[in-house]
């Protein structure tokens, strides 16, 4: 897909959240917009339950985001670690990113000698991280690049570690750190073994307990499948890597039955698309599976299970607008996103949401 012919003004990224904007506003006082085909309309998140019928199925994301950033040294020299995916052998891929010097990070300059280079590192480079625990890159987690790479901590368990002396990772859109509970959405579930997402499943922090209430009291239904997200690109705009996933038998069932009937299925966020679509046969038929994904759902591929999704605004270059593409067609992708910079929606984790409908 080649790049959307809109440029997003800088002041449309969302540098708060919604609660944060005014006295008396809530997580779901965010704008909605909604693409049925190219046909464009405007609405509050809080007239969700009204645009959905009974019968209709919600698929949740119930990972909980993780404090994954934390600091350390390579030397001298200041870094954050970005913790991204738990490997099966108990090591962890991460990104070694500088401070920006206004709380947030950049790529990495290139550095001198074997200490690290490009956005990423050298096999063997050693960060310094707190409490006397130690992290070693070993190999890059893809032959696409250096910027995520896999790599043993020595001296502490990880999850204890992000809990002691994590924070949410930031970008520099954002105005300021935000506490983890920030980051979490009402679906969010904890993991025994200290897994989740690097990145908040961000499309569905709007959700409040008392619109989730609503829904299910007109009839629409929840979904729950588990896309533990990696660390984003947030420069090169790079296609996911493997991700951890699970899609327990009880809402394959619930999936199959929603399509055999008059319902839609909508996914709340692109992790959800990609968990389910990962345990899509062929045939359409959603069977329950657990493990890695390596799925990228493109227009070519197309969607086998998702009729609609309930999405953040991406960035005009982003790679997850090729799964919006494979969900509700390029000219509908085109027409919304013109249609959100002229009404100045706001973009990113804290801002606006759009709804993609048949």
């Amino acid at each position: 897909m080649s790049p959307l012919a809109v440029r997003v003004p800088e002041e449309l990224s969302a540098r708060v959240p919604a609660e944060q904007r005014g006295p008396g506003l809530d997580r779901d006082d965010v704008r909605l917009l909604v693409s049925r085909g190219t046909e464009v309309s405007h609405h509050g998140f809080a007239e969700l339950p009204g645009l959905l019928r009974a019968g209709d199925l919600l698929v949740v994301n119930t990972s909980p985001t993780l404090a994954a950033a934390v600091d350390g040294r390579v030397g001298h020299a200041r870094v954050v670690v970005h913790f991204s995916t738990r490997g099966d052998d108990g090591r962890w891929a991460v990104e070694l990113r500088e401070p920006d010097g206004r709380g947030a990070t950049r790529a990495r300059a290139e550095a001198e000698g074997a200490e690290g280079r490009g956005c990423g590192g050298l096999a063997g480079t050693k960060v310094r991280l707190p409490g006397g625990a130690r992290l070693v890159l070993e190999e890059p987690l893809s032959a696409r690049g250096e910027r995520l790479w896999w790599a043993r901590v020595s001296g502490a368990e990880v999850p204890a570690l992000l809990r002691e002396h994590g924070r949410p990772i930031r970008y520099s859109y954002t105005e300021r750190d935000q506490p983890l509970s920030v980051y979490q959405t009402v679906f969010a579930l904890p993991y025994a073994d200290g897994t989740g997402s690097a990145e908040m499943p961000s499309a569905a922090r709007p959700f409040t307990a008392r619109l989730v209430a609503e829904l299910v009291s007109r009839g629409v239904q929840f979904a729950p499948v588990t896309l533990h997200t990696g660390v984003a690109s947030a420069e090169s705009h790079e296609p996911p890597y493997p991700e951890r996933f699970a899609v327990p038998e009880a809402s394959a069932r619930l999936i199959n039955a929603v399509r055999a009937g008059d319902g839609r299925v909508v996914a709340v966020g692109t992790t959800a698309v990609r968990a389910v679509e990962s345990a899509a046969g062929a045939d359409g038929v959603v069977r329950a599976r657990a493990g890695w994904t390596d799925l990228v759902v493109t227009p070519e591929r197309g969607v086998r299970v998702v009729d609609g999704l309930l999405t953040g605004l991406h960035e005009p270059e982003a790679s997850h607008l090729l799964m919006l593409e494979a969900v509700a067609g390029r000219a509908a992708i085109d027409r919304g996103y013109e249609a959100a910079v002229r009404r100045r929606y706001l973009w990113h984790e804290f801002g606006d949401v759009h709804l993609l409908l048949p």
